[in-house]
């Protein structure tokens, strides 16, 4: 069998690509200047809860079980970030009058409001969270981060998928 990415290596381009994507988005807000609304926070946590599970694994350098334990986290994380995208992309493609109102801000509202009445106002979407902003190629800054998240699951998986090869094969999933 010929491999063509060994799983360390693989879990460190996930976690780079994850770094990518968060200095991206600090690059958007800090240098462009556009204030992430609080969907896009929530999908930044996602993108840094995944790079963590991706520099674990690529530190740890599980046998085949492990890496399984890791692909399973890892498909899981991206995919609630790419349910938040998601919503985050339907929430833009609302007609103007269907918009909800913009709401307190995020530090505000983990402040004041119990963990899942703030989580609920967070996921409904408010009017900031519609603004298109920062768009390529026909895609919103919403709509890339869902390609990156089903990408980067599908990754992850291909990734687990890959050191159960090699356990079966007798190749060193460990390398």
């Amino acid at each position: 069998m010929v491999v063509l990415l060994k799983p360390r290596t693989g879990q460190a381009l996930g976690a780079a690509v994850c770094l990518g994507l968060l200095g991206f988005g600090l690059y958007v807000q800090y240098v462009l200047g556009e204030e992430p609304c609080p969907l896009c926070i929530f999908q930044r946590v996602a993108y840094l809860g995944l790079m963590v599970l991706f520099v674990a694994a690529a530190l740890h350098g599980p046998g085949r079980a492990g890496a399984a334990v890791y692909a399973a986290l890892q498909v899981l994380v991206a995919a609630l970030g790419a349910a938040i995208a998601a919503r985050h992309v339907w929430v833009q493609s609302l007609p103007p009058d269907k918009i909800p109102e913009c709401g307190p801000g995020l530090a505000y509202m983990m402040d004041r409001l119990p963990f899942m009445q703030m989580l609920e106002k967070v996921l409904r979407g408010s009017g900031e969270c519609a603004n298109l902003g920062w768009s390529f190629l026909g895609l919103s800054m919403a709509g890339w981060s869902l390609v990156w998240f089903v990408a980067l699951g599908m990754f992850a998986a291909a990734l687990g998928v890959l050191a159960r090869q090699a356990g079966m094969s007798g190749i060193s999933s460990r390398s």
